[in-house]
């Protein structure tokens, strides 16, 4: 935990709940042992999507349908929202919670490998919420550049891993260096891409806040791409 657990429990104290069928969702997930964002995450986002209005989202990682659902209820009622799961075994749990919600005619899921998939959609997205593997953050970067929209907005969730990305290396366990390495690259990416402007924010497990667009001219930007392979210093 990332911040204070006396400080999370009471902030998420205050919380006034969502719809029955999110809360029956929430539970059933957290039974099967299926992430979902976070209370504290929920709250941010309800208030994200009331100030920003996307009415075409991208979401990177549909586990089993909750954040979609969210999405779907607390955004604008005609907003459009692609989504895209590569573990077989959640897909048709997915689609079932979608026709449940009655928002399955608003809601798309698309199937396969994230970065594979991107390629064959075309944008502009207003809105990209990354909540996926996070050792692919950095490889799924480019095309989700070049679907979101110039002055859109991208959430990655998830991006302060427990606090671990703040430790060097060799402190982390041998088998999440991978995972630390790139995500340390992720977020070096998003603060040091001329053509954005990033705020991570230490919410739920860590969430970085990008703007598209930055404070570049639009000839600037459209000249600017992001390399993926920035390197720290």
């Amino acid at each position: 935990m990332i911040v204070e657990e006396r400080m999370v429990t009471y902030i998420n104290s205050l919380d006034t709940g969502h719809t029955p069928f999110l809360e029956e969702l929430e539970k059933q997930a957290k039974e099967d042992r299926v992430p979902v964002i976070r209370r504290e995450m929920q709250s941010f986002l309800k208030v994200f999507l009331k100030m920003k209005k996307p009415k075409r989202i991208l979401e990177v990682g549909t586990a089993v349908g909750f954040s979609a659902v969210f999405m779907a209820e607390y955004g604008e009622s005609d907003a459009q929202i692609t989504t895209i799961e590569n573990f077989d075994k959640r897909i048709p749990i997915a689609r079932a919670n979608f026709e449940k919600s009655g928002f399955a005619d608003r809601i798309t899921l698309m199937e396969g490998d994230a970065a594979e998939v991107m390629r064959t959609l075309d944008g502009p997205y207003d809105f990209v919420f990354m909540d996926a593997a996070k050792g692919q953050y950095i490889h799924f970067l480019p095309e989700v550049l070049r679907l979101l929209d110039q002055e859109g907005v991208l959430i990655t969730d998830n991006v302060l891993q427990d606090g671990d990305v703040i430790e060097s290396r060799f402190a982390v366990e041998r088998r999440n260096r991978t995972i630390h390495r790139r995500m340390r690259e992720y977020l070096y990416e998003l603060k040091h891409n001329p053509g954005l402007l990033t705020s991570i924010i230490p919410l739920g497990d860590g969430i970085a806040v990008t703007v598209k667009g930055s404070h570049k001219t639009e000839e600037e930007n459209e000249e600017t791409g992001v390399t993926g392979t920035c390197e720290q210093p």
